[in-house]
C-alpha cells in the first residue's frame, strides 16, 4: 500500500487493516492501529511501520486508547513467502525464545548478522525485537484477559524474568502492568478468566480475528475429522491434546455469546502458552482477511453466490505439521470416515495416555474429551506396522516418512521456504503432488494453492459452472490468486450432495469405475459430508 492508501484507512478509522500496518505520530511519540478513534493526525506528523517492532525501535510507545497489539495478526505473513514472511511465522510459534536468533537463522538458512540485517531492512526491526513484541502482545493479551499473577503472566509470555517484563511492558505501553489490566478491567464489563474460570482449566483468551467468520464450517470440518481419543468436536466447539516443547497441551475453541472465538486451555507448563495461541490461531485461519478474499473471488460471476452465502470462509490450518502429513498419508484412497477409524486405532494403540490432564478433558462433555496425544514421530516409526491396515507399500511409506521426521532427515515446519518443503516431499516415496500441496495449504497456511486433481473439488467446479476438467479449472483459478486456497474451500462446500441410497444402487453397476475414482485421494482431502 502507498501512504495516501494507508492515510486514507486511518482517515476512515477502517477497521479491516488493524494489524497490516501501525501509525506512529511524531507530534505526540504514539503509535495506533488504523481504526483509532482519535483525532486524524496531519500527514506531516505520520510514519507508517509495517510491524510494532519496527515502532518500538523508533521510539514509539503504544496508544493506550486503541491498544494495537490487541489487533488480529497480519494476514501478510502467510500471504508472504519470502525470508521476512518465514521468520514472522517462526517468532510467533516461540522459535526465538527456545532456541535464540542463531536457531532462528539457521531455520532459514541465514547466519544470524546477515537476518538481522534483512529483517531490518525489511520490517523495520530486527529478529530479537521482533520477538520482544511479540512477548509484549502475549503478556497484554494476559494480562487483560486474565487474573494470572504478574509473574506468571512474565514467564507465560517469554520473559526470562519479571524485571524484564516490567520494563517492557512500561516502554511499549507506557504504564506498569497492573496499571494496563486496571485500566482495561475498567473498560469492559466482563470479568477476565484466569486459572478458576472452571476447575483444571488455566486459561481462558478471547481470540481476535477480523471480519466474518465461519464458524460452523470450522466445526463442522473438525467433527468429521477428529479423532478420538485425542481430539473432540461438536457443532460449536473443537477440543484436542497437543504435544508443546515444554510438555502436553489440552485447548478448546468455541464462539461466546458476542461471536468472538474463545480459548480455553491446561498446560503442563505456562511457558508454551504463547505457542499454543499461535497454533490455535492459525488452526482456525484467525489471521486472515476474509473481507479482501470475499471481495476479490465475488468479482467472478460464478463465485459471487458461493461469496454472498458463505462470507468469512477460512482455511484450516495444522496445530502439529508432522501430524498433519502422517494423517494425510494414513487416509490416501480411503474415506473420511475409514481414515478416522484408521488414526483412531493409532492413537488408542501408540499415543501417550496424559492422566494430568484428564479431569480438565472429561469434564464438560461427559467423558468425550481427548486424554491421548497424537502418537509421536518416533512411535510410529517403530511400530506403526503393527497397527496401521492396508496396502504394505503405503504402511512403508507412513512409517518411513515418520523415521525421517523422527530423526531430522525430513524438516516440515510452518516457517518453510514452499518450493522447498513441496519438492522436499515429492521425492519421498508415497507422497504424490495432491499430498505436498495439501499440506503446503495446511501447514504454511498459504492462501495461494489450488488442488485441481481432487475429486471433490472438480465436483462443486461443475456444479457452479465452473469446467471440471482438471487442465481447464486449473486455468480458470489462476484468475483467482492470490486466494486459490479460498476458492479450493469454496468449491468443496459445492460439492452437491449425495444421491439417495437406492438410486445409488441402480446406477452403481454402470457407474462403477466412475464412483472408484471419486474416492478422495486423501481422506483429509474435504467431502461434502466434512464440511457441511
Amino acid at each position: 500500500m502507498s501512504f495516501d492508501e494507508r492515510y486514507r484507512a486511518i482517515d476512515s478509522r477502517d477497521a479491516r487493516f488493524d494489524g497490516q500496518f501501525v501509525t506512529a505520530v511524531r507530534s505526540t511519540g504514539i503509535y495506533c492501529r488504523p481504526s483509532c478513534p482519535a483525532r486524524t493526525p496531519k500527514r506531516s506528523n505520520v510514519t507508517f511501520y509495517p510491524t510494532s517492532a519496527a515502532a518500538h525501535e523508533a521510539g514509539y510507545r503504544a496508544c493506550k486508547r486503541c491498544l494495537p497489539e490487541a489487533a488480529p495478526g497480519s494476514p501478510q505473513w502467510n500471504l508472504r513467502g519470502d525470508t521476512a514472511g518465514r521468520a514472522m511465522r517462526l517468532i510467533a510459534d516461540g522459535v526465538v525464545e527456545r532456541e535464540g536468533v542463531p536457531g532462528l537463522a539457521r531455520r532459514l538458512g541465514y547466519s544470524p548478522r546477515h537476518l538481522t540485517r534483512l529483517l531490518t531492512a525489511e520490517l523495520g526491526a530486527g529478529p530479537l525485537a521482533l520477538s520482544r513484541a511479540h512477548r509484549a502482545q502475549t503478556a497484554r493479551m494476559l494480562l487483560v484477559g486474565t487474573d494470572l499473577p504478574a509473574a506468571d503472566v512474565a514467564f507465560s509470555s517469554g520473559f526470562a524474568s519479571v524485571r524484564q517484563f516490567n520494563d517492557t511492558v512500561r516502554e511499549v505501553f507506557g504504564m506498569p502492568p497492573l496499571e494496563l489490566r486496571a485500566r482495561r478491567r475498567a473498560a469492559r464489563s466482563e470479568a477476565p478468566a484466569g486459572r478458576d474460570a472452571m476447575p483444571g482449566v488455566a486459561i481462558d483468551l478471547a481470540l481476535p480475528h477480523r471480519g466474518a467468520l465461519d464458524a460452523a464450517g470450522l466445526f463442522a470440518w473438525m467433527a468429521a475429522r477428529a479423532v478420538s481419543g485425542a481430539e473432540h468436536a461438536t457443532a460449536s466447539t473443537f477440543a484436542r491434546t497437543l504435544g508443546l516443547p515444554h510438555g502436553p497441551a489440552w485447548f478448546e475453541l468455541r464462539l461466546d455469546d458476542l461471536g468472538r472465538v474463545r480459548l480455553r486451555a491446561a498446560l503442563t507448563n505456562l511457558a508454551d502458552l504463547s505457542t499454543l495461541v499461535t497454533r490455535a490461531r492459525r488452526l482456525f485461519d484467525l489471521d486472515a482477511d476474509p473481507d479482501a478474499v470475499d471481495e476479490s473471488l465475488a468479482q467472478h460471476p460464478q463465485l459471487a453466490p458461493l461469496v454472498a452465502g458463505l462470507p468469512g470462509i477460512r482455511v484450516p490450518g495444522a496445530a502439529d505439521p508432522h501430524e498433519m502429513l502422517i494423517r494425510a498419508m494414513i487416509g490416501q484412497q480411503i474415506t473420511v470416515a475409514a481414515a478416522r477409524t484408521a488414526l483412531t486405532a493409532l492413537t488408542a494403540a501408540l499415543g501417550e495416555e496424559v492422566p494430568s490432564l484428564a479431569g480438565v478433558a472429561t469434564g464438560p462433555g461427559g467423558g468425550s474429551e481427548p486424554v491421548r496425544l497424537f502418537p509421536t514421530m518416533a512411535a510410529i516409526a517403530e511400530r506403526g506396522h503393527e497397527v496401521l491396515r492396508g496396502p504394505a507399500a503405503r504402511i512403508r511409506a507412513v512409517t518411513g516418512v515418520a523415521a525421517a521426521l523422527a530423526d531430522g532427515t525430513l524438516t516440515l515446519t510452518a516457517g518453510d521456504d514452499a518450493g522447498e518443503q513441496r519438492a522436499a516431499l515429492l521425492a519421498v516415496p508415497g507422497i504424490g503432488p495432491w499430498t505436498a500441496d495439501y499440506v503446503r495449504m495446511r501447514v504454511l497456511g498459504d492462501p495461494d494453492v489450488f488442488l485441481p486433481g481432487d475429486v471433490a473439488v472438480r465436483s462443486g467446479a461443475a456444479a457452479v459452472g465452473l469446467p471440471a476438467g482438471p487442465r481447464a479449472l486449473d486455468t480458470w483459478a489462476a484468475r483467482t490468486a492470490p486466494w486459490r486456497s479460498y476458492l479450493t474451500a469454496h468449491l468443496w462446500r459445492a460439492v452437491p450432495p449425495k444421491a439417495p441410497a437406492t438410486r445409488r444402487v441402480a446406477v452403481g453397476a454402470r457407474n462403477a469405475e466412475r464412483a472408484m475414482a471419486s474416492r478422495t485421494s486423501l481422506s483429509e482431502a474435504p467431502t461434502t459430508g466434512g464440511v457441511s
